[in-house]
């Protein structure tokens, strides 16, 4: 299943643990963490693809991309020939190394040529931005919160929760609907400025203060 953590701004490891911990049934076979200057990113990890070499987060030669990745990429094999035939090395089985490789040829194009239930998050140092992104249906989950100092994201509602940053106020609108539909429409959550990224959607957010939702 695997779960995914992070957030923009002062690095601080043991909130990014925290997050991860209590996302832990999520992947109880590893853990993985990075932070910059601006960024945290974390995983929770249930080994399935590369199980050897597969460990999070995954990060290009020079370090200045690194990608952390719930799901799974059915043709990944597929297209790992062009990967290849455009000059960049694989040094893992995984799935989650070929997104990353995609995005450093295509960038935000390379939600195109992927197929498959994915939610992940990619930081990318030289352009101080961070790009995350869920599957066209939606089967994983992507959820987070936004204010003037942070971005936060996680594959759960409560590892964001257990930052602090948000408070538990309850969104009435959301509640509402629930009380009507028995579900609450995307992109609300039950809770005051949490959010759920749609399927098909992707961010990119830019430590200059440009944020941007779409659909691909």
């Amino acid at each position: 299943m695997c779960g995914i953590v992070g957030f923009t701004g002062k690095p601080d490891l043991q909130i990014l643990t925290t997050m991860a911990d209590v996302i832990r049934h999520r992947g109880p076979d590893d853990d993985g963490f990075y932070t910059g200057i601006n960024i945290s990113l974390g995983m929770r990890r249930l080994s399935i693809i590369d199980v050897a070499t597969g460990k999070q987060p995954v990060h290009n030669e020079n370090k200045s991309i690194w990608c952390v990745f719930n799901g799974e990429i059915y043709n990944y094999r597929d297209l790992i020939p062009d990967i290849k035939n455009r000059g960049y090395n694989l040094f893992s089985s995984s799935d989650t190394e070929v997104v990353l490789r995609l995005y450093e040829i295509y960038g935000k194009e390379c939600l195109g040529k992927l197929r498959g239930m994915f939610a992940f998050a990619i930081w990318d140092k030289n352009k101080q931005l961070l790009f995350i992104a869920r599957d066209r249906v939606g089967i994983k989950p992507l959820y987070y919160f936004m204010d003037n100092n942070h971005f936060v994201f996680a594959s759960e509602i409560k590892a964001i929760l257990a930052t602090g940053c948000s408070a538990r106020y309850i969104n009435k609108r959301a509640f509402s609907q629930y009380m009507r539909f028995l579900t609450v429409p995307q992109p609300d959550t039950i809770f005051e400025n949490i959010f759920k990224l749609e399927p098909g959607y992707f961010m990119s957010v830019s430590l200059k203060g440009q944020v941007k939702k779409e659909s691909y």
